[in-house]
């Protein structure tokens, strides 16, 4: 029957011709595409890391490798699947021969880069951290990884240079110095160099220079055939550091790992740490994940710097990441400072660490340090004589460095008759002066007020109990004629300054580098540090003064203008850090706070922070404290209640304390209620272990 009979249009050949080409076409398409989907022959299941922060869906997931990716979906690559509907993002973790789920793997989407840029180690690491403090391990993994730049991955790698011969002959006798303990520098240094596990609390006597001790440590270590990663608490302490180890490792032997270059310059530094072309990097924070190759020693610098807490969750800090890597890659660990946190003497406590300081004649010869009162013969003085005259002694022979803890002019103003806080007539916001010329003026709205009066006693005149780091170098340059007086801090830090006579005024942690190190150091205002109602006020404290005081060059003067019978100070006139950790920890272990104990805080809004605690699984040993009131954030222009008064605070906060040996069942307590709180998609807690501050 013919298609006219049919009712068809008759088909001409040519074209039936083209539709049977189009037909075989569709067909080896189709099995192209089944051949690409079939499963890959070898470990055809891939374990994948989906970027998805849900805690009950914190866990390895099973796809089908197709044998497309065979090659390039390895362990370690950043991979697309298929997700709740949607395409997301995925880190392979492992491949297996066989997978548990029952039904059909869905497959790969794509490999997005064939760069393996999660080591096994940092994996392990990342699910240690996400168990310990009870977040989710993608939430680990963005801290770990940085976001990919294709360009960068795409660049051709620069030649490397040769690496400078070894020579420890002069690192060997710097480190001798640092052990009271005749031969323990040395030792310490012996262990690095034959790839042991040696682990030390280090104190150096102030004007040390510590990131050349640190630069050698690394080169000893390189000599063993093993890699370095050293963090430090931000870009200047980076560039000191990075600086010393071009001097002893040589050219393009170290990666420098921190935010301040951008995304793309970050992440060349970040693969040429993953393909092994760099073995020693040095960064802050961020850092501490970095994936090293074959690491021998881990280095933390002043650890206990707020700038080493995340505030990101979970909330890692810098010293606990390093420690766990060296727990479970074996390596080698140097916790140093000039002060010593409490949790580096739990470390020696527990005999995890060992102590490296100098003996005491040492560092009797490293410095002078004094503590004079703050008065001049019953006078109150902020600028004592004892302290201007340690001032003139020292601008003969160099650059003077003076610690002031607040920045501005007169960051606080009070009622000169009466003392009540100086508020802004508009927001109730505190006053303060930018200059002795200039009007005070709000420090929440800006508004200035030149005709202020004490609301309680009509006086106008106004007084400030706190001064600025511009207001002392304005005071100093009055009394030192002729002396150049610099600022450093806030928006412009000195980096370094020279050899010449000068005063630089500067706020804790913005002390720039003195070349050869200050003829003299001054601590003002040493009562404000030391009245804050923390849990860390005296310990941070003592490191904000020991920190300045360290910058000293070797056989200057610090002198620090405050009670002298304060503990604090005391510890600071013998240079005796381990000392007054030891009694830190003792008062905290008898007031069960922490290093001595784990404790956890859980924060939110009433209703959620009662269902978590309904929720909660706790061990039998654990101590429920709260809940209580958190404090009113700092108001905004208009904020409050009638009349300008704080704003009731919305969120409440538990507090948790078990004993030190039961803190990974706390852990563990708290990483399943967010889980039940993620599955039932409860309001959310703000979980946070170990937190620096309560």
């Amino acid at each position: 029957m013919s298609d006219h009979e049919t009712g068809q249009p008759e088909m001409l050949p040519g074209l039936r011709a083209t539709v049977a080409e189009a037909r075989a076409r569709g067909r080896a398409e189709r099995r192209r595409r089944d051949d690409e989907a079939a499963p890959a022959e070898v470990d055809p299941v891939a374990q994948v890391l989906v970027d998805v922060p849900l805690a009950h869906l914190d866990r390895p997931f099973d796809y089908s490798v197709p044998a497309a990716m065979a090659a390039t979906a390895v362990p370690g690559v950043r991979v697309k699947v298929r997700f709740a509907g949607q395409d997301v993002d995925g880190f392979v973790v492992a491949r297996v021969p066989t997978s548990q789920h029952p039904g059909r793997l869905a497959p790969l989407r794509r490999v997005v880069s064939p760069e393996p840029v999660l080591t096994p180690a940092v994996a392990e690491l990342t699910a240690r951290l996400a168990h310990r403090y009870a977040g989710a391990r993608a939430d680990v993994l963005r801290l770990a990884v940085p976001p990919r730049h294709a360009a960068t991955e795409k660049a051709p790698e620069p030649e490397r240079l040769p690496a400078r011969p070894a020579d420890l002959g002069g690192a060997r006798l710097a480190w001798a110095e640092q052990g009271a303990e005749p031969g323990a520098g040395e030792a310490f240094l012996r262990a690095l160099t034959q790839g042991r596990p040696a682990r030390a609390v280090w104190q150096p006597a102030a004007g040390t220079d510590w990131p050349r001790l640190v630069a050698e440590a690394a080169l000893a270590t390189v000599s063993g055939g093993r890699g370095v990663l050293i963090c430090v608490p931000d870009h200047r302490d980076v560039a000191r550091v990075s600086e010393q180890l071009t001097a002893v490792l040589g050219e393009d032997q170290h990666a420098v790992l921190t935010a301040e270059g951008g995304p793309a310059r970050r992440y060349a530094a970040f693969l040429a740490v993953a393909r092994g072309r760099h073995r020693v990097v040095v960064g802050t924070r961020s850092a501490a994940f970095a994936p090293v190759q074959d690491l021998g020693l881990v280095v933390i610098w002043d650890d206990g710097d707020d700038l080493y807490a995340e505030p990101r969750a979970p909330y890692p800090h810098t010293r606990e990441v390093l420690l766990t890597r060296a727990e479970l890659e074996g390596t080698a660990a140097l916790v140093g400072g000039f002060a010593r946190t409490c949790e580096a003497e739990y470390l020696l406590r527990t005999g995890w660490a060992r102590a490296l300081a100098p003996d005491r004649r040492s560092i009797r010869a490293a410095a002078r340090v004094d503590v004079t009162p703050a008065e001049d013969r019953g006078i109150p003085a902020r600028i004592p004589g004892a302290a201007r005259a340690m001032l003139r002694r020292a601008l003969e022979s160099g650059p003077v460095l003076v610690q002031v803890p607040r920045a501005g002019w007169a960051p606080s103003l009070a009622c000169e008759r009466c003392r009540t806080p100086a508020r802004c007539r508009g927001c109730q916001g505190p006053l303060e002066l930018t200059a002795s010329t200039e009007p005070p003026r709000c420090r929440w709205c800006g508004t200035p007020d030149p005709r202020w009066a004490c609301p309680e006693c009509g006086s106008a005149g106004l007084r400030a109990p706190v001064v600025g780091r511009d207001r002392t170098a304005e005071e100093l340059g009055r009394s030192l004629p002729g002396a150049t007086i610099r600022s450093s801090g806030g928006d412009r830090v000195l980096q370094q300054v020279g050899t010449r006579p000068e005063v630089v005024v500067a706020t804790p942690g913005a002390e720039p580098v003195a070349e050869g190190g200050y003829a003299g150091v001054l601590l003002l205002d040493t009562w404000m540090a030391l009245g804050r109602a923390e849990l860390r006020t005296e310990e941070e404290a003592l490191r904000r003064f020991m920190t300045a005081a360290g910058l000293v060059r070797p056989g200057g003067h610090v002198v620090a203008v405050g009670d002298p019978a304060h503990p604090v100070l005391q510890a600071l006139v013998r240079w005796d850090p381990a000392g007054f950790a030891a009694r830190e920890l003792e008062a905290r272990a008898s007031a069960h706070l922490p290093p001595a104990v784990r404790l956890a805080t859980v924060t939110g809004e009433p209703g959620a922070v009662d269902d978590a605690l309904t929720l909660l699984a706790l061990p039998e040993v654990a101590e429920v404290l709260g809940p209580v009131p958190v404090a009113a954030k700092e108001r905004t222009p208009g904020a409050g209640g009638p009349g300008g008064r704080p704003a009731e605070p919305e969120e409440i906060r538990l507090v948790l304390r078990v004993p030190r040996s039961s803190g990974t069942a706390l852990s563990e307590s708290l990483g399943e209620l967010q889980r039940i709180r993620s599955a039932r998609k409860l309001q959310a807690v703000r979980v946070q272990v170990d937190p620096l501050e309560l």
